[in-house]
């Protein structure tokens, strides 16, 4: 009996950790990379800075496949100065492992498309700073790829939504406030339709993209998704979990602006809100043609990203 493929998995956040698992239980051996912390159970892991050449390098020895799952703080101007050595690094060090790179990104590059669904034939054309930055180091991947230097391919995804979600539209801000039977906050109109990739969903995307042979490199590939709906219906899934209404709280926008003058983060997500102005959809159907069907259904993720919440959440946590 041949020994299992070692794949490894650096960035252990909301789909790092669910990739780790999948990649486990499809039989490969995992080692997962952080800079600290514990990981799943049967996971080898393993900490330091993924940006250092030298470490990257020796923790993706032996690799069949290399996943790149990090996102620095959510700021252009970390992500100008991050990216750019995140992608350097793990490039080199799965070259040199002779590992396929498999890297997880956003639709931020496409930029506007003014409600046109977005899949893999839509130009690059990015409106926004960080939509500037994933350009260009998608480029860099790519032109990798071309040089031969690493077998590469990109799974990308729109906002995320499930288990682990910390850092999503519902997460850390969302989930708190609606389990003690406040409002649901939202910093857009909840009726326009928005596209949310289950976090379960993605991971389970890009195993099947580490696993894809060669063919499939040297391009992006939407990962699978449900259809679009919006963000009311979203919550209203919610709340029929819970057992109970939800209301919804739109904040305004000179609130948005104010709290944009002291929160950071405010100010960067403000650059973002056209994609919540206009319908946001993808088409995920030429991952589907290949890969097959598999997503999970709206109603199913929904009450395990409530049960999650539950856990993640409580009060008194």
């Amino acid at each position: 009996m041949s020994a299992p493929e070692t794949h490894v998995v650096f960035g252990a956040g909301q789909i790092g950790t669910p990739l780790a698992r999948v990649l486990r239980e499809h039989g490969h051996a995992v080692r997962l990379v952080r800079r600290a912390g514990v990981g799943p159970e049967g996971v080898e892991m393993r900490h330091g800075d993924a940006g250092d050449a030298a470490f990257a390098t020796e923790v993706a020895r032996g690799a069949s496949a290399v996943y790149h799952c990090m996102n620095p703080a959510y700021d252009a101007g970390v992500w100008a100065r991050e990216l750019p050595r995140l992608m350097d690094s793990l490039t080199a060090a799965a070259g040199r492992a002779g590992a396929k790179l498999v890297v997880l990104d956003n639709l931020y590059m496409l930029g506007n498309t003014h409600g046109t669904p977005m899949n893999e034939a839509t130009p690059v054309n990015p409106c926004s700073r960080k939509g500037e930055v994933r350009a260009r180091v998608a480029a860099q991947l790519f032109e990798a790829h071309r040089r031969g230097d690493v077998r590469a391919v990109s799974g990308r995804a729109a906002d995320f939504y499930g288990p682990g979600g910390v850092g999503t539209y519902f997460g850390a801000a969302f989930w708190p406030r609606v389990l003690t039977g406040k409002s649901a906050q939202v910093l857009s109109d909840p009726a326009i339709v928005h596209t949310y990739h289950y976090t379960l969903d993605v991971a389970a995307g890009l195993a099947a993209l580490g696993e894809a042979p060669d063919d499939a490199y040297g391009q992006w590939w939407m990962l699978p998704v449900a259809p679009a709906e919006s963000s009311r219906a979203m919550i209203e899934r919610f709340a029929a979990t819970l057992g109970r209404a939800v209301a919804i709280e739109r904040v305004p926008g000179f609130v948005l602006a104010a709290m944009g003058l002291f929160m950071p983060m405010m100010r960067e997500l403000r650059e973002m809100q056209y994609q919540f102005e206009q319908p946001f959809r993808v088409d995920d159907a030429r991952f589907r043609a290949r890969f097959g069907d598999a997503v999970t259904p709206l109603d199913t993720g929904a009450r395990a990203t409530v049960a999650w919440a539950r856990e993640a959440f409580a009060p008194g946590r």
